[in-house]
C-alpha cells in the first residue's frame, strides 16, 4: 500500500508509518495537559487550598465517570464500524451521534436529581451545586466525544490531536479567569464546561454531520461489540473510582486533596494510552479488512513490546516522587509523594490493559477480557474495604496499583494467544533491568527544586541509551521513524 493517501497527500491511516504519525500528533497533543494541568492543579490547589481543591476533584471524578458512561457504549465500537465501512461512514456516523445525545441528555438528568443523594453520601452539603451545575458539561462532551470517534475512525488522527490542544489550552485559560473572577469551585466547574464547549465547536466543523438526516444504519448492529466492550470499560473504570471509595470510607476533604494531587501527577502514561489506543484500533482493523494480516501482526507485536518501554520510566518517577509532588505543589503536600510512587505504575498497568483492548476488538474478540477483569475488580473493592481505613490513601493507592496491573499485563497475555505471537520475555526481562537501573539513580541523586527537572530528563535520557545498548528498539523500528522524519520534512515541503 502507498504510503501517502492520495486525495490528501498525507501520510495514509492504513500503515504503520500513518499510526505512528498519528500517535505522536495526538501525543503531543495530549501532551499539553502536563503543563495545562500541572498549571491548573498547582493554581487551584494554592488558590482553593486542601480543602476546595479536593471538593472540585469530587465533584470532578463523578462527572467523569457520569461522560464516560455515555461515552464509552460506543467509543471503541464507533471507530472500528467507521474505519472499516471506508468511505461509506455517514449512516454509521449519524446513527451512533444520536445515541450519544440520547445518553448525554438521560445522564444529565439522573446527576441532576442525585446531587443531593450524594452530596450526603459525601459529607458534603456544597457538592449538590456543584454536582448540578457540572452536569450540564455531560451531553456537551458526549456529542463531541461521538465527533472524535468518527473522526479517529476515518484515520482523521491529526485533525482528532488538534480538538485535543484546543480543549486543554481553553480549560487552563478558562478555569484561571472564572476563579479569579471570585467564582472559587463554581468558577472552576464554569471553566471546565466552557473548554467542552470549545471541543464541540471545533468538532462539528471537522466532522460536518447531518445529524437529523435519515440513516440506514441499524442501531441494532453496534450491539454486538459495543456491549462486551462498555462492560470490560466498567470493571475498568469501577478500579479507578479509588478517589470516590477514599471518600466513602470516611477520608477528609484534604486527603482527598493529597490523593488527587498523586492522581493528576501520574498521568503521562495515560496520555499515551489515549494517543496509541484509538489509532492502534483503526489502523489494525483496516489492515485486517483489507486481508493484510501479517503487516496487521507486526504493529500488534510492537505495540505490545512498547507497553514494557514505561517501566523504567515509571521506577524514575517512583524514586523522586516525593521530590516531584514538593516541586509542584509545595511542602503541604508532601503527603501525596508515597501515594504517586504507587499509582505511576497503576497507569502502566491500565495503558497495557488499553493497547491489549485495541488488539482483541481489532480481531473481532472485544468482551475476551472479561473473565480477567471481573474477579480483580471485586478482589480490588474488598481490598479496598480492609486497606483504606488502616493505611487511608497509600492503602487505596496499594490496591488500585496492584489491580491495575493484574488486568494489564493479564490483558497482554490473552491478546498474545489470540494473535498467536510469544510473550516478548527478552524486552520484558531488558525493561525490568533499566527500571532496577533507573530507580537506583533516581534514589541515590537527591534534587530539589528545578535540579529535580534536570534530574529527571537527565535519568530519562540514560533509559533511552539503555534501550539502545541493549538492542529493545528492532532495526526495523529505528528504519520506521528515520522514515517518519523524512516524510514529515517531505510534506512540509510540500505544503
Amino acid at each position: 500500500m502507498k504510503q501517502y493517501d492520495k486525495e490528501s497527500g498525507r501520510l495514509s491511516p492504513r500503515t504503520g508509518l500513518g499510526m505512528l504519525s498519528g500517535t505522536i500528533a495526538i501525543f503531543i497533543a495530549e501532551a499539553l495537559i502536563l503543563p495545562t494541568g500541572f498549571v491548573t492543579a498547582v493554581f487551584l490547589a494554592r488558590r482553593l487550598g486542601p480543602v476546595g481543591y479536593g471538593l472540585f476533584a469530587l465533584a470532578s471524578t463523578v462527572i467523569v465517570f457520569a461522560e464516560w458512561g455515555c461515552t464509552a457504549i460506543f467509543s471503541n465500537t464507533t471507530v472500528k464500524f467507521i474505519s472499516e465501512a471506508k468511505d461509506d461512514w455517514g449512516p454509521v456516523a449519524t446513527t451512533v451521534s444520536r445515541l450519544y445525545v440520547l445518553a448525554g441528555i438521560a445522564m444529565a438528568v439522573l446527576l441532576f436529581f442525585l446531587a443531593q443523594p450524594l452530596a450526603l453520601l459525601f459529607a458534603e452539603p456544597a457538592m449538590a451545586g456543584y454536582l448540578r451545575l457540572f452536569a450540564l458539561d455531560v451531553p456537551i462532551v458526549s456529542l463531541g466525544s461521538a465527533n472524535i470517534n468518527i473522526l479517529l475512525g476515518r484515520g482523521c488522527f491529526q485533525k482528532r490531536a488538534l480538538i485535543s490542544a484546543s480543549r486543554c489550552l481553553a480549560r487552563l485559560i478558562l478555569i484561571i479567569l472564572f476563579v479569579e473572577l471570585g467564582f472559587s469551585v463554581a468558577g472552576a466547574i464554569m471553566g471546565s464546561i466552557g473548554a467542552s464547549v470549545v471541543e464541540l465547536a471545533i468538532s462539528c466543523l471537522y466532522v460536518r454531520l447531518r445529524f437529523f438526516s435519515r440513516t440506514s444504519f441499524p442501531a441494532g448492529k453496534l450491539w454486538g461489540f459495543a456491549v462486551p466492550l462498555f462492560m470490560n470499560s466498567l470493571c475498568i473504570r469501577l478500579l479507578k473510582l479509588d478517589l470516590f471509595v477514599l471518600k466513602a470510607l470516611g477520608a477528609t476533604a484534604a486527603e482527598v486533596g493529597f490523593y488527587s494531587a498523586a492522581t493528576n501527577l501520574s498521568i503521562p502514561p495515560s496520555l499515551l494510552s489515549a494517543s496509541l489506543s484509538p489509532p492502534l484500533l483503526s489502523t489494525l482493523s483496516g489492515l485486517l479488512g483489507e486481508g493484510r494480516d501479517e503487516r496487521a501482526k507486526e504493529i500488534g507485536r510492537t505495540a505490545i513490546r512498547s507497553v514494557f518501554w514505561l517501566l523504567p520510566f515509571a521506577a524514575m518517577t517512583a524514586g523522586a516522587s516525593s521530590e516531584i509532588v514538593n516541586f509542584i505543589f509545595g511542602q503541604t503536600f508532601l503527603p501525596a509523594g508515597p501515594m504517586l510512587a504507587l499509582l505511576i505504575f497503576a497507569t502502566v498497568g491500565l495503558h497495557a490493559t488499553s493497547v491489549a483492548n485495541a488488539l482483541l476488538t481489532a480481531s473481532h474478540r472485544p468482551g475476551l477480557t472479561l473473565v480477567l477483569t471481573v474477579p480483580i475488580v471485586l478482589l480490588s473493592f474488598v481490598g479496598y474495604l480492609f486497606a483504606i481505613p488502616t493505611f487511608g490513601g497509600i492503602g487505596a493507592a496499594s490496591v488500585m496499583a496492584a489491580g491495575a496491573c493484574f488486568i494489564g499485563f493479564g490483558s497482554i497475555l490473552m491478546a498474545c494467544r489470540i494473535w498467536s505471537t510469544r510473550w516478548p520475555s527478552g524486552d520484558f526481562l531488558k525493561c525490568i533491568l533499566c527500571s532496577l537501573f533507573a530507580y537506583g539513580l533516581t534514589v541515590l541523586w537527591p534534587a530539589s527544586g528545578w535540579v529535580v527537572v534536570v534530574k529527571v530528563i537527565i535519568i530519562a535520557v540514560a533509559i533511552l541509551v539503555a534501550f539502545l545498548l541493549l538492542g529493545l528498539f528492532t532495526s526495523r523500528e529505528r528504519a520506521l521513524l528515520r522514515s517518519l522524519l523524512s516524510m514529515r520534512f517531505r510534506e512540509n515541503r510540500m505544503g
